[in-house]
């Protein structure tokens, strides 16, 4: 494979770097966030952003849709909504005698549903069902999503009354778990003097098409991976189904989400091969929703499951 500086896809990758840019002109001070979601958006998966109130999961996730030319919505994910204000409903019409479909906002190629866990499970499963499938059956015809199309989540993970937990089976429909954080005190001080998120978020124009996330989501899938760091990818699958700390180890649908964000990762810097820090920096962000822990006390503290990732990556070295 030739290196991508020299490749066609070479002006997608400036255009690509022009996206990120165009997003942290209004999400300040969180890079890695904000790669975190990229590698989503091309490696063709959901993203789960969660955090606390306050630290910018909405105009993070506005931010990349403004960025782009395509349909964004908007779900605000409450215990009354049902699954037909998500996907639709068959109305009919009296001029013409039937039913005709009308669409609902999952019909958008970027779709933020704010805080997800606020809804029952019922309309929970139909959301991740569109999400596993791209397309949704109405009176027995199967409807596509337009692509690209991508979910991004949203929810609070420290308040916990009136919400509905998401089982283990829907969190795998993410391909990433993103955690925002607070931001340093510098960063704090320029989103206080600027507050981006009100007059610079409604100014953002598109800087790409979306049939250009079509061709990075193309190009993406040709980057290279090492018979070596397969090996490495798949030690440390195999080290989640024998810890003895959790109760489920990673699935091949878990093992094959790192690698396509691993290979989103290359992309994003510029290359087409894959190293080491492609799956090490990721595997936090795929892996701990998608295992179960025991829960064993060490020190008088249940060991999280984002700690039992990092013993395992300290135990099994990552190829030089």
């Amino acid at each position: 494979m030739r290196p991508l500086a020299s490749m066609e896809s070479a002006s997608l990758l400036e255009k690509l770097q022009r996206l990120r840019a165009n997003i942290e002109s209004v999400f300040i001070g969180k890079s890695e966030a904000v790669s975190q979601l990229l590698i989503g958006l091309l490696a063709r998966g959901h993203v789960l952003i969660e955090d606390v109130p306050g630290v910018g999961k909405t105009v993070l996730a506005r931010a990349i849709a403004k960025s782009i030319d395509c349909r964004f919505s908007r779900v605000q994910l409450t215990p009354d909504l049902l699954p037909s204000d998500i996907l639709g409903v068959s109305v009919y019409n009296d001029k013409v005698g039937s039913f005709e479909f009308k669409r609902g906002p999952i019909f958008a190629n970027i779709v933020l549903a704010d805080e997800i866990n606020r809804t029952t499970p019922r309309t929970q499963s139909a959301l991740l069902e569109v999400m596993n499938e791209a397309q949704i059956s109405i009176d027995g015809k199967a409807v596509l999503m337009e692509r690209p199309f991508m979910v991004i989540a949203t929810q609070n993970p420290f308040e916990f009354e009136g919400t509905y937990f998401l089982p283990e089976n829907q969190l795998d429909r993410f391909i990433l778990r993103i955690r925002i954080g607070y931001p340093s005190r510098e960063d704090e001080r320029q989103i206080l003097l600027e507050q981006p998120e009100h007059e610079a978020l409604e100014a953002l124009r598109p800087v790409m098409p979306a049939t250009d996330i079509l061709e990075l989501q193309a190009v993406a899938d040709r980057v290279r991976v090492d018979d070596i760091l397969m090996d490495y990818l798949q030690d440390v699958v195999e080290s989640t189904r024998r810890h003895d700390s959790l109760e489920v180890g990673i699935s091949p649908r878990g093992a094959l989400a790192l690698l396509r964000a691993a290979r989103a990762s290359a992309l994003l810097n510029g290359r087409d091969y894959t190293v080491p820090d492609d799956f090490k920096v990721l595997i936090p962000s795929v892996f701990a929703h998608r295992v179960v822990s025991k829960s064993y006390l060490r020190d008088g503290h249940a060991a999280s499951t984002d700690q039992i990732l990092l013993e395992i990556l300290e135990h099994i070295p990552a190829p030089s």
